[in-house]
């Protein structure tokens, strides 16, 4: 049993007889400084440190809430003024979109994206963003400020309104392009959008009243919070308040604002994300329509025409203006992180696009480029190069480039490229090896195997053989038709189909179980009619293998879908039908044109129309309107779907093939629904592979449309895809 506790002291009241009363409590506060005596040094310490601390955070809290308060006593008082000067309220002025609105908008995709509106549905408002500021001083337009425009809300908008697009640059956002990605996934700003607020808001005086009143808006970091056009929000459902401006005020300003994202992106509002065009390419664009406050129905917009030209142009100069910005001079941009990788160190993009520029009319690109080869390319470097990857992008680059301008640079470089590669052909069975050094003059395989790739050593034939008709040396051309005919005697082939690999000691096949038109094999079978072509349609041997090879083709590898009937190619693995088709496969079609062009069987052309048709449902079968890199067909008529992609086969790599064979297949056809289906697919690239600062990126997921996954690399070939058969035209 506990003993009772030991009081220290008694209280004690005593009271006189004239009322006046006493008592010890000062015993009681002495004995409260006893108890604090009693703690230990530590205690009293860390009692003292928090309450210094509690002060500190008090002090420095001060002046913000001081400055809200009086925000809100002006907000008030503001609302106050308007309500006694006024009698009646505007009704609501809805977004005015530009006039190409042909689709209900799609989420913007990127790394920490919320949903957002296509920008051919006006400005695209962030859900997780801050604010974002109006260049024309407008309203504040927050997530969390009246009704927010969901994504799949269809789009409100007047017949009236013109385009948004700067005159002084290509249009950032082209007709039904969906939203673009930003690498630090900041909202998406529209410079030129005219955006109110949809619900109820206080309207603009006709004459400023005498004090300007401004309501600071404290989100975002303190460097980004403008003064003189922000306007706060309050409340649940807040409403926007503009700011009061003289008008002849308001316009001097626009001319130098801002577009301010809270994410840290600052855009100039006189701008577009595209780089200057051309001196004879600038055309100005009607600037947007008036707003009728008085509208309260929308209406239907009337599409005017596209100028597609000038939007292949401006899609180039968009990934130009990436590799210009984060990658001059290197191999390949990656637009999300703003860098680049290096293969060969080579400047690959920048050579395999120069005959594009020149085509396209971009002649102030086309000058940079030149310079930059003229002053930086060298050859002469320590560095081990593909032969075929180097022969196709770089030697062919130059070679077409030379074509084109008639510029002897060019053709001194080629030239000089040319005698590099040479070593790579010194080998046993005069098979060359895959990899040569260029600097150093040594080749050889790679280090896994003795094999080399047979679409590799079969597809550097168009480049080396243009070479020696150019310099009249003969060597180059000599020992790349030595392959061809190396090729042409082998055994192991069946019906015409090759295997994928051949050795490089024994000149044989190798690995013989798989017979495909996919990758390592597709362009050994193109460039069999290619160079019969180049050469003037006389070596026989050439013919026959192509001819041969279709017919293989037909009999071995061609399907039909169970669903819908679709005609593909498949693979042979040991004698057993694979019904997996890769996207380099739709070169063929555009292949089996052009052989028809030129004389051979009208059937091939029959062939074409129908793997065109399966190539295109490639693209719009997937939610993305990308094709994947790898799809398998469905052989059975019960299933429902003739298309079947795997998880690990869904990355598109901005491959060429298609858009190549759409270009034979409309020339040759003058089928309009060819170039139209290309048009498709440059709208899906704009949509979901565009970056917003510059560039295209691959992706990895066609069947995601809210998250594509972007994989951050833009291939040199993708600035040559409009233009990949021009190129081989103008070699052979």
């Amino acid at each position: 049993m506990y003993p009772p506790s030991r009081k220290d002291f008694i209280s004690l009241t005593l009271s006189d007889p004239h009322s006046h009363s006493y008592n010890n409590g000062k015993h009681r506060r002495q004995s409260c400084w006893r108890k604090w005596k009693q703690l230990s040094r530590l205690q009293r310490s860390l009692i003292l440190f928090l309450l210094a601390l509690l002060l500190i955070f008090g002090l420095l809290s001060y002046p913000s809430l001081s400055e809200q308060w009086r925000g809100l006593s002006d907000r008030d008082e503001w609302l106050e003024l308007n309500d006694r000067e006024l009698d009646a309220v505007l009704p609501a002025v809805r977004p005015v979109l530009g006039q190409h609105v042909g689709k209900a908008p799609v989420p913007v995709v990127g790394p920490h994206v919320g949903p957002a509106v296509g920008p051919d549905a006006g400005p695209v408002i962030r859900l997780d963003a801050g604010p974002v500021i109006r260049p024309d001083g407008g309203p504040v337009i927050r997530p969390d400020a009246g009704p927010v425009i969901h994504p799949d809300a269809g789009p409100v908008f007047r017949p009236d309104a013109g385009p948004v697009i700067h005159p002084d640059a290509g249009p950032v956002f082209r007709p039904d392009a969906g939203p673009v990605f930003r690498p630090d996934a900041g909202p998406v700003i529209r410079p030129d959008a005219v955006v109110e607020p949809r619900g109820p808001i206080v309207p603009i005086l006709p004459k400023p009243p005498i004090k300007k009143y401004l309501f600071s808006n404290k989100r975002g970091p303190p460097s980004l919070q403008k003064e003189g056009n922000m306007s706060d929000t309050v409340g649940g459902e807040k409403k926007e308040q503009e700011v009061v401006q003289d008008e002849g005020e308001e316009e001097e300003e626009d001319k130098d604002k801002k577009i301010v994202s809270w994410r840290g992106a600052m855009i100039e509002a006189d701008q577009a994300t595209e780089p200057p065009p051309s001196a004879n390419d600038k055309g100005a664009a009607a600037p947007p329509a008036p707003v009728n406050p008085a509208d309260s129905v929308p209406l239907e917009v009337s599409p005017g025409p596209v100028d597609r030209l000038e939007t292949v142009r401006d899609a180039f100069r968009h990934a130009w203006k990436g590799y210009k910005s984060y990658a001059w001079g290197h191999d390949e941009l990656r637009p999300i992180s703003k860098s680049f990788s290096e293969w060969f160190g080579l400047g690959l993009t920048l050579i395999d696009s120069l005959d594009t520029m020149w085509i396209l009319g971009l002649k102030e690109e086309f000058a940079e480029a030149k310079n930059w080869v003229d002053n930086e390319l060298n050859f002469n470097k320590n560095v081990d190069v593909n032969l075929f990857e180097t022969t196709i992008r770089v030697l062919g680059g130059l070679l077409s480039a030379y074509h084109l301008s008639g510029d002897q640079l060019f053709f001194e470089k080629a030239k000089d490229l040319g005698s590099r590669l040479m070593p790579a052909f010194k080998t046993p069975s005069k098979i060359p090896f895959s990899d040569v050094n260029i600097g150093k003059g040594t080749a050889h395989p790679p280090r896994w195997t003795t094999d080399s790739t047979l679409a590799e050593v079969t597809s550097i034939q168009l480049e080396f053989r243009e070479l020696s008709r150019l310099t009249q040396d003969p060597q180059y051309q000599d020992v790349a038709n030595e392959v061809m005919r190396l090729v042409h005697k082998l055994p192991g082939k069946h019906d015409g189909l090759v295997p994928m690999f051949i050795n490089t000691n024994s000149g044989q096949f190798s690995h013989k179980g798989v017979l495909t038109l996919g990758a390592r094999a597709d362009s050994y079978y193109e460039y069999l009619l290619k160079q019969w072509i180049q050469g003037g349609k006389t070596e026989e041997d050439l013919l026959e293998d192509y001819l041969q090879a279709i017919e293989g083709v037909k009999k071995h590898l061609v399907r039909h879908t169970g669903p819908n009937g679709l005609t593909f190619v498949g693979e042979l693995n040991h004698n057993r039908f694979n019904p997996k088709m890769d996207h380099l496969v739709c070169f063929l079609p555009g292949t089996l044109a052009l052989g028809v062009h030129n004389g051979l069987p009208e059937d091939h052309m029959d062939l074409a129309v129908q793997l065109m048709e399966t190539c295109h449902q490639m693209y719009t079968q997937m939610e993305t309107g990308l094709s994947p890199e790898i799809v398998h067909f469905s052989l059975q008529a019960s299933d429902s779907r003739d298309i079947i992609v795997k998880p690990a086969d869904r990355h598109n790599l901005l491959r060429p093939e298609t858009v190549e064979s759409l270009f034979y297949m409309y020339r040759f056809t003058k089928d309009t629904k060819y170039r139209d289906w290309g048009w498709d697919i440059l709208q899906s690239f704009n949509n979901y592979t565009k970056v917003l600062d510059g560039g295209y990126t691959s992706i990895n997921n066609v069947r995601d449309p809210t998250n594509p996954g972007p994989r951050d690399k833009m291939e040199s070939f993708f600035l040559v895809t409009s233009t990949q058969t021009v190129r081989q035209r103008a070699i052979y």
